[in-house]
């Protein structure tokens, strides 16, 4: 496909997502409380968009990921958080 036809396919769906996440900065924002490690992840990952870099989404989803090659010994409770917290096993 062209960039235009690209455009003309993505682009609404795109402003929309962009939309959500503006939404969700504002409420975070808004709300008391400190930075957690999720949000510090999240703000990592919006600058890997517009850093010049290819490959955005490999790097979105490094910027949420645990970069350890060591399996933990245990799992600590059974829900995923979404982001890596710094901390291993």
């Amino acid at each position: 496909m062209t960039q235009q036809q690209v455009l003309d396919l993505y682009f609404l769906d795109a402003r929309h997502k962009l939309i959500e996440v503006a939404a969700f900065l504002d409420r975070v924002e808004r709300a008391d409380g400190k930075d957690d490690f999720r949000l510090k992840a999240f703000r990592a990952a919006l600058g890997r968009l517009n850093d010049g870099q290819n490959e955005k989404v490999k790097q979105v989803l490094l910027a949420f990921s645990d970069p350890t090659t060591r399996p933990i010994a245990k799992a600590k409770g059974k829900s995923a958080a979404g982001a890596w917290a710094g901390k291993t096993g």
